[in-house]
C-alpha cells in the first residue's frame, strides 16, 4: 500500500503554555552576567548596561500575551512540504481582485517583521490608499525558523526553501503571484522568481543578493562607470571591507558550527536576546540604541519566537547548508522575472546596479535616504509605497499587453 503525502492545510493558533513563560522568567532572574571592559560601548558587542536594562524590561514589563493576541489576529496555518512543517499566515484582502503576494523574512527575523505593513498591504482602502493596490498576503516562517521549526533533516538551504514555498502557493490555489523579501527572504524570493517565471509576476526585494562589491574595483572597472556609480562602487567596497573585518563573525559560526552555538542560545534567554538584538543595532538606521530604529516590543516579540520554539540552532543551519551546498551553476543564476529593489542606505551592503543588471531583470530601483536592513519594521510606509508602486507598474504593463 502506497502512503500518499499529506497535503492538508491545518488551522494554527499560537498558544504558549504558561509554564514556558514562568521558566523564561526564572531563567532571566538567574542570569549570570559576564565582565565588561570599561568604556567599550558597542565595540566588543552588545554593552552590558544596555542589555541589563532590556532584560529588566523583558522580565517585568513586556507582555507576551498581548503580542500573542496580536499575532493571532492573523489567520494562521501549518502544512507539510518536503518533510518539513511549514507555518504561515494567510491574510486575504477584502478586495476580491487583490494580487497574491508571498513575503519572506530572513535571519534573525520572523513574521513579526510584517506586523505594521500587513494592514496597509491587504486593505489599502482602510489605510487611505487605492484599493487597486491590495494584496492577499502569505507570510511563511522559513523551515527551521520559529513556528516552522525545527527541521529534522539536512539540506534546507535557500533553494530548497524556495521550492517548498512554490509548492505552498500552488497548494493555496495561487496560479500567478508576486514575491517579496529581504535578507534570506531576498535570496529565497529571487530564487522563487527564477524557477517559477510563469507563476511569479514580479520580485520585489529590499536586499539584492550578490550585487555589491566583493573585491577592490580595478581602475578599468571604475573608469567605465559614471561619476555617481563610481563613488557608489568605492563606498560598496569599503562597506564590504568593514563587514569582513568587524561583522562577519556570526555568519562564520553559523556556517561552520551552528550546533555548538545552539547549546548556549537554547539554554540562555539572555544569550539568545544578545545574539539577535546586536543585529538590530548594527544593521539598522539607529543612532545609539536599536530602539532608535525598531520598536522595543516588536523586537522582543521577534526574539520570543526563537526562544519559545528553541530554533536558534535550526535557524542557524541555513548558513551551514548554503556554505556547504554543491551548486553546479555559477551563482547567482540569471533571472528573467521583473525585479524591483528598494535600497535602504543602512543595510549591510551597498548594491550596485551595474552588477545587479548582469543577472537580474531590474525594472525598478529606488534609493531612500533613511532606513536599514529591517525595512518593514524601520520604514513601513516607505516599503509599502515601494511594493505598491512596483506591482502597479506591472499591472499597467499587462493592461497594455506587455506582460
Amino acid at each position: 500500500m502506497t502512503t500518499l503525502p499529506d497535503e492538508s492545510i491545518n488551522p494554527f493558533r499560537i498558544d504558549i503554555h504558561q509554564a514556558e513563560l514562568e521558566d523564561l522568567h526564572e531563567r532571566l532572574d538567574r542570569t549570570r552576567w559576564p565582565d565588561e571592559l570599561p568604556g567599550a560601548g558597542w565595540t566588543y558587542g552588545i554593552p552590558r548596561d544596555y542589555l541589563k536594562e532590556l532584560v529588566r524590561y523583558w522580565r517585568h514589563e513586556y507582555d507576551w500575551r498581548a503580542a500573542e493576541a496580536r499575532l493571532n489576529q492573523w489567520p494562521q496555518f501549518t502544512t507539510t512540504i518536503d518533510g518539513a512543517n511549514v507555518h504561515f499566515a494567510h491574510i486575504r484582502s477584502p478586495e476580491p481582485d487583490a494580487t497574491p503576494l508571498i513575503m519572506t523574512h530572513g535571519w534573525p527575523g520572523s513574521i513579526v517583521e510584517f506586523t505594521e505593513i500587513a494592514g496597509p498591504l491587504t486593505d489599502p482602502r482602510a489605510h487611505g490608499g487605492d484599493p487597486a493596490d491590495a494584496f492577499h498576503l502569505v507570510l511563511p516562517s522559513i523551515p527551521g525558523f520559529g513556528l516552522s521549526g525545527p527541521t529534522t533533516d539536512r539540506g534546507w538551504e535557500f533553494k530548497r526553501v524556495a521550492a517548498a514555498l512554490a509548492v505552498l502557493m500552488e497548494r493555496l490555489g495561487y496560479e500567478r503571484y508576486g514575491v517579496q523579501g529581504g535578507d534570506w527572504g531576498a535570496g529565497i524570493s529571487r530564487e522563487l522568481g527564477r524557477i517559477r517565471p510563469n507563476q511569479v509576476i514580479g520580485v520585489h526585494l529590499n536586499l539584492l543578493p550578490s550585487s555589491g562589491a566583493t573585491q577592490e574595483p580595478s581602475a578599468d572597472e571604475l573608469n567605465a562607470l559614471d561619476p555617481a556609480e563610481r563613488r557608489r562602487t568605492l563606498a560598496s567596497w569599503e562597506r564590504m571591507r568593514n563587514w569582513s573585518r568587524d561583522r562577519q563573525g556570526y555568519a562564520d559560526i553559523q556556517s561552520t558550527r551552528p550546533q555548538t552555538l545552539a547549546y548556549g542560545l537554547t539554554d540562555s534567554p539572555v544569550g539568545q536576546l544578545a545574539w539577535i538584538v546586536e543585529k538590530f543595532k548594527e544593521w539598522t538606521d539607529s543612532q545609539d540604541l536599536p530602539e532608535d530604529a525598531v520598536d522595543r516590543d516588536q523586537m522582543l516579540t521577534n526574539v520570543m519566537l526563537y526562544w519559545l520554539t528553541g530554533t536558534a540552532g535550526s535557524s542557524g543551519r541555513i548558513y551551514y547548508e548554503r556554505a556547504h551546498a554543491d551548486y553546479s551553476a555559477p551563482y547567482p543564476e540569471p533571472s528573467t522575472t521583473p525585479t524591483a529593489l528598494a535600497d535602504f542606505p543602512e543595510d549591510n551592503f551597498i548594491p550596485l546596479r551595474h552588477i545587479a543588471e548582469r543577472t537580474n531583470n531590474i525594472v525598478q530601483w529606488t534609493s531612500y535616504d533613511r532606513g536599514g536592513h529591517f525595512a518593514a519594521m524601520e520604514q513601513p510606509d516607505l516599503l509599502v509605497g515601494d511594493v505598491r508602486a512596483f506591482f502597479r507598474t506591472l499591472r499597467d504593463l499587462r493592461r497594455r499587453g506587455h506582460g
